[in-house]
Formats: C-alpha cells, sequence, structure tokens
C-alpha cells in the first residue's frame, strides 16, 4: 500500500468532472467593457484618474502552493508540514470546489497569453463574485493578457479563484498534468497572474523552450572602439525586490542622439529557444509600485496615467499617491500599460516600449546578454564579468541575501532559488539542464556573441554582529548603497564594451574601470580585512555547495554538478 499523500487519480478524475461544473447559469460571461464597469464600481480614484483596490492578502502564499501529481516531476521536492497537510486534505478540497462552481455567483473571463506564431496559452480564469470586489480580480489580471485570437494554438488553461474561502483554509492547488490552477482564502491577484504563467513555463518546458523568470529588452548600443551601432537581446533574471523590472525599464543614461536605448520586451516571464529568441508572455504588467520618479523615470510615469491599475498603493484623502509611502504594507502593485512606458527628451514624452513583446533570434541581432541581478551587501563587486560556464552556474545557483529592513532575523543570510525562479514545478535539476544545453549551443554557433554578467544591486561593507548565545542579530555597519548612477553606468560600459575588467577572488572578472575612471572607491579592502573577506568567501562556497548537492539530488545532471564543484574548488585554491 502506498505512503504518498498525492492522489493522481483523484486528481484526474476532478479535471474529468470540471467541464461540467462551469456550465451553470451561475457563471457570467462579460465583455472586457462589461468587466471593466463592475470593477470599477468597487474602486477609488486617484488624482490622476487611476483605480485603486486594496485586498486583505497582498502577497503570494508559497509557503501555502502545493503541487498535485505523481512523482518527483510534478511534486514539491521538499515540502513542508503545512504543505503535506494542504496535499491530504486537497481531495475534499476538490470535491468542494466543484460543488462550489455549481452554486456560487462566478465571473469568467478567456484571455490570451504570449503573441506568436507556435505557443499562445489560452487562459480561462473563473472568479467568485459573492463579494463583488472581486470583480476586479478577473480584471487586473485581463489587462495582462491579450485578446484571443484563435487562429494561434493554445494551449487551454484554467484557472479557479474564490477568494471568500476562510482564511484557516488559504491554499493554492496546481494540478499541472490537467492545465489547472486553484487559489482559496486569498484575493491577491498576483496568484491570478502567477497561477497561469507558472503553468505556461511548465508546458513551454516540454515543447522544447525553457521557461524563465526573466526580464527582456532590446538595447542599441555604440561600440566603445569601433563606433558601430550594436543591437542586443537582453534577459535581465532577479529575485523579487533585486531590481529586475527596475533594470529592465531603465535607460541606462545611452545617447538616444546617438540612436542608443533601451527599449522594453518583458518584465517577469519569457520563454527561451535554442535559436535564442524568447517568446514573451504578457501584454501589460503587473508590476511593484515603489517606484521614484528620479529614479524609475518610465515605470512612474506610466503608474501616474490613468489607465493604471492600482492595488494596496498610499493615496491621501485627497486622491494623491504616495508610491514610496509603505506604512500599511511592502507591496503596493499596479498593472501599468506598456504603452506608456515613457521618458521626457527635449520636452517630449516618449515611449520606451518595444515594437514585440518577444525577442529576436541571435541570427537577427549582434548579441545575446543574460544578466544576472543579485543583491549583497559585504564584498560582491558590483559587476562580474563572467564565461558561458560561469553563466550556467549563475542560474544554477540563483543567488540574493535577505535583507535587514525586511526579514531582520534572516539578515544577511543567502537565498538560493535556481534561475531566480520560485514557480518551478517539480525538480529543479531539469530547468539547469536545459539551460546549460541551449547556452551551450548558442555560444558554440555563435561565438563572441553571447555575454554574461552579473550585477550586484545592494551594496559593500555591511557588518552584522550575531549573539552566539540567543542568535539575535544586530547591524554594526549599514552597507554602503550603490549608486544608482553608477549601477547604471556599469551596464552602459558592458553594453559598449568600454568597462575594464580582472580576475577577482571569486574568479570571475570584477569590474575596476567605468567610464574612464577606477573605482578604488568599491574595493572591498576598504571595508573589510584580508582575513574577513577570506570568512565571507568561504561563506558563499559552503552555500554554493550545499546547494549544489541539494540540486543534484534533483535531477541536476552529473556533468553540471562536476562543474559547479570545480569551480568552487577554483575559488579555494584547490587543484
Amino acid at each position: 500500500m502506498s505512503t504518498t499523500p498525492y492522489d493522481p487519480k483523484v486528481y484526474k478524475e476532478f479535471a474529468d468532472a470540471l467541464p461540467a461544473s462551469l456550465k451553470g447559469p451561475n457563471i457570467e460571461h462579460p465583455t472586457m467593457a462589461e468587466l471593466k464597469k463592475k470593477a470599477y464600481a468597487t474602486a477609488r480614484f486617484t488624482k490622476t484618474g487611476s483605480p485603486l483596490w486594496y485586498s486583505k492578502i497582498s502577497s503570494r502564499m508559497a509557503a501555502k502552493t502545493v503541487y498535485l501529481g505523481d512523482g518527483p516531476g510534478i511534486v514539491v521536492p521538499k515540502p513542508t508540514k503545512v504543505q503535506l497537510e494542504i496535499v491530504e486534505k486537497a481531495p475534499g478540497q476538490l470535491k468542494k470546489v466543484l460543488e462550489l462552481l455549481k452554486t456560487m455567483p462566478f465571473v469568467h473571463v478567456r484571455r490570451q497569453m504570449c503573441d506568436n506564431a507556435e505557443y499562445n496559452p489560452k487562459c480561462n480564469i473563473y472568479v467568485s463574485v459573492a463579494d463583488i470586489k472581486n470583480y476586479r480580480l478577473a480584471y487586473q489580471w485581463a489587462m495582462t493578457m491579450n485578446d484571443v485570437d484563435e487562429s494561434k494554438p493554445g494551449p487551454e488553461f484554467i484557472m479557479i479563484h474564490i477568494p471568500e474561502e476562510h482564511m484557516m483554509r488559504l491554499q493554492v492547488l496546481v494540478i499541472p498534468e490537467h492545465n489547472i490552477n486553484i487559489a482559496l482564502g486569498t484575493d491577491y491577484t498576483g496568484e491570478c497572474k502567477k497561477g497561469f504563467l507558472r503553468q505556461a513555463m511548465f508546458r513551454a518546458d516540454q515543447q522544447g523552450m525553457l521557461g524563465l523568470h526573466a526580464g527582456t529588452k532590446i538595447v542599441k548600443a555604440r561600440d566603445h572602439k569601433k563606433d558601430k551601432l550594436k543591437k542586443f537581446g537582453v534577459f535581465m533574471f532577479g529575485l523579487t525586490a533585486t531590481g529586475k523590472s527596475t533594470w529592465s525599464c531603465h535607460q541606462l543614461g545611452l545617447d538616444p542622439s546617438k540612436k542608443e536605448g533601451t527599449f522594453v520586451a518583458q518584465d517577469d516571464i519569457v520563454m527561451l529557444k535554442k535559436d535564442g529568441s524568447a517568446f514573451g508572455t504578457e501584454q501589460n504588467y503587473y508590476v511593484k509600485t515603489d517606484v521614484d520618479v528620479k529614479l524609475q523615470e518610465a515605470m512612474y510615469n506610466s503608474l501616474v496615467h490613468k489607465t493604471a491599475l492600482l492595488e494596496n498603493v498610499m493615496v491621501d484623502y485627497e486622491g494623491n499617491i504616495n508610491f514610496l509611502d509603505e506604512r500599511l504594507g511592502e507591496n503596493g502593485r499596479g498593472v501599468l500599460n506598456r504603452k506608456h512606458l515613457k521618458v521626457e527628451r527635449d520636452g517630449k514624452k516618449v515611449s520606451i516600449c518595444a515594437d514585440s513583446i518577444n525577442i529576436p533570434t541571435l541570427e537577427e541581432l549582434d548579441g545575446l546578454v543574460f544578466a544576472f541581478i543579485t543583491r549583497r551587501n559585504t564584498m560582491m563587486p558590483f559587476a562580474q564579468r563572467l564565461d558561458w560556464k560561469q553563466g550556467v552556474l549563475a542560474y544554477l545557483w540563483g543567488e540574493s541575501t535577505h535583507s535587514f529592513a525586511t526579514v531582520p532575523e534572516k539578515a544577511g543570510e543567502s537565498v538560493r532559488i535556481v534561475g531566480m525562479d520560485d514557480f518551478i514545478i517539480g525538480d529543479q535539476g531539469r530547468k539547469v539542464n536545459v539551460f546549460h544545453d541551449i547556452i551551450k549551443g548558442l555560444v558554440e554557433k555563435y561565438p563572441g556573441k553571447v555575454h554574461f554578467f552579473q550585477y550586484n544591486t545592494g551594496g559593500m561593507g555591511e557588518i552584522i554582529n550575531i549573539d552566539k548565545e540567543t542568535g539575535k542579530k544586530t547591524l554594526v555597519r549599514k552597507a554602503k548603497r550603490v549608486p544608482i548612477d553608477v549601477m547604471a553606468a556599469l551596464q552602459r560600459g558592458d553594453l559598449r564594451g568600454s568597462n575594464g575588467y580582472r580576475e577577482c577572488p571569486l574568479k570571475t572578472e570584477e569590474v575596476f574601470e567605468c567610464d574612464g575612471k577606477i573605482l578604488s572607491e568599491w574595493d572591498p579592502k576598504n571595508y573589510y580585512s584580508e582575513e574577513e573577506i577570506k570568512v565571507y568567501i568561504k561563506e558563499l562556497v559552503d552555500g554554493r555547495r550545499a546547494f549544489t548537492d541539494l540540486i543534484a539530488s534533483q535531477g541536476l545532471r552529473k556533468e553540471i554538478a562536476e562543474m559547479a564543484y570545480a569551480e568552487l574548488e577554483r575559488i579555494e585554491g584547490e587543484k
């Protein structure tokens, strides 16, 4: 008798029974105009004319998300006690969902993800509107997607969202093999968005692509030596709050008078193909709203436009927006119209939206750039140039750190997620295997055209003391944060080929010269002794080795694991 809590037979029975439950008179199918009217009826409006809503849940419930299926290719590799309890009770919850779908009022919207000739998931969301404020959930999500084009291939996805479920039973049930996601007890729009995107990445992986948690953009920059304008496809990887959206939209100080510029394609999820192209997923973006007009001009302009759909943002009694006031929450969000990502030039606001949400093949570009954003605060260089194997390892280790400001009890501790992607279904090693093979193929076919960088958007010099008896952490010295203009210059210089690099203790190449200036101010030796630097490097190596061991147990190919171990030994100075 099986001891596993998973019951694939039950999940199939649910999937088979679901279509009949979606045909009742209790389910309305409004046009987008009708849905907008019902959503706006429950909104408060800002001075800029944008609708604003507040949700009782303001972040994704990753700790209560489970994957229901059979085997390591589907289920959470190391489920927590809470997740196992959800799995055990899932059959009863699924039965209840079928019953509720026949009796409660629901709204159904069908929209399309992606825009290409090969892969365009048709997304059906069913949201309970027993509480009429939930019309905005369906509308906000729908505005990130496109109208359905029946001439383009699917597949077809379903998401059921019942915010009215009691919070004691708050959970997200994912049934990947049947293209079904269910969110219960949460009214956070991000669960709708990620439910479909997670499923899309899973199916794309099965069709020979690779779903990436990365923003994409087209950048035109003039070669430093030849003064030739080059066109790059750029992938920006990053965990939440590391600056992925910010740097996907930033203009980097490029010179538009010389036809340079950044043109945004996507800010979150794309599907990488073997030819270096990438399919975008969303027509508009669901972004964090903690933006400063001086630092994130394009995002700010789009979020104050009347077309923005705001969520959990601070607005005063007169309707004035303050995106940087997070006293009542730290995850304000907004659906922005990407066509209103604009910057001011010569007194006019100019869109920086790319012509397509897709990235063309490498054959059509002068180069591809894979940029991995981390946020660390001790001795990590602000810019590192990587070879292709180190680029694969950056994808494997997917690292950042917890912040003292947001998670003080874990401040300074590493966070590692493969591909900086916390939406991977099943074993994580398979993603690294595919990334390795795609990158290796591109590098061999297009020598000199594939580039890898790692950017640290944190700072340098942080010191945290840990009480040996209690484990309590005390911030002794704050990190000196990397200035936005410096980070922009570093990325600009890498695209123009003007930065100076040299080998560093991490055995990558660290930047030492940018814009013709030696970056002596940011030498770790200005902040730490040689012994302290060695301690930080050892902690980094030990953490990477332990994580490699973990992913090796989740399907990572032996040759890639050995490549990782060899790199770590090189850093340590071993053979």
